[in-house]
């Protein structure tokens, strides 16, 4: 998982994580925050398997890549395995050299092509725009999790994922990131992740 300060990656990879461990899997996860309480690159890798001995993905060896930000998904393009699935929210937060002038912002379709060099299975999804149908663009991170729930071939049912969002989740904020995670699984549902 990839995106900067502020996105709640470290949660959602926090959920997956516990989810994963109450379907009797063994887990192994690290994060890099860096400069990262506010726009600054934040990742999280996570091994899930029945054995696992080290968290850290090495380049080419990523069954699934989920950006919460385009140029972070573009930055760890080259983790993600030969046909690996790449899940993106087309959402820009451009870091300053971006912002002062002295590099541009990739296009859509330059982060796309990026991807597809690599992989067919590329999807851009408008969670941004989804959550704020919602109400709370802060439910981002729940919404791209949702949506990664339908893809993983882990078998985890939609009980233990609940259970899991409750355990993290404080009572006050449950409701709106529960139909959050709902609407990230009905638009993974909608489209081929094949």
């Amino acid at each position: 998982m990839v995106g900067v300060g502020g996105q709640g990656i470290i949660l959602a990879s926090d959920i997956l994580g516990e989810a994963a461990l109450e379907k009797g899997l063994d887990v192994k996860k690290t994060d890099t925050l860096g400069m990262a309480q506010r726009g600054g690159s934040v990742t999280s890798h996570l091994r899930i398997s029945q054995k696992v001995w080290s968290p850290l993905i090495s380049p080419a060896e990523a069954d699934i890549l989920l950006a919460f930000e385009k140029l972070e998904a573009a930055r760890w393009v080259n983790y993600l395995k030969p046909d690996g699935l790449a899940i993106i929210n087309n959402l820009a937060i451009p870091p300053l050299s971006i912002s002062l002038g002295s590099q541009k912002y990739p296009g859509d379709q330059e982060i796309i092509d990026s991807f597809k060099q690599r992989t067919k299975k590329v999807h851009l999804v408008d969670g941004s725009a989804q959550v704020a149908l919602l109400g709370d663009t802060r439910t981002l991170n729940i919404f791209m999790l949702g949506f990664l729930s339908v893809s993983l071939p882990l078998d985890i049912d939609l009980d233990a994922w609940k259970s899991c969002l409750r355990k993290q989740l404080h009572p006050r904020i449950l409701d709106i990131n529960l139909r959050a995670f709902q609407k990230g699984r009905e638009e993974a549902s909608s489209v081929n992740l094949g």
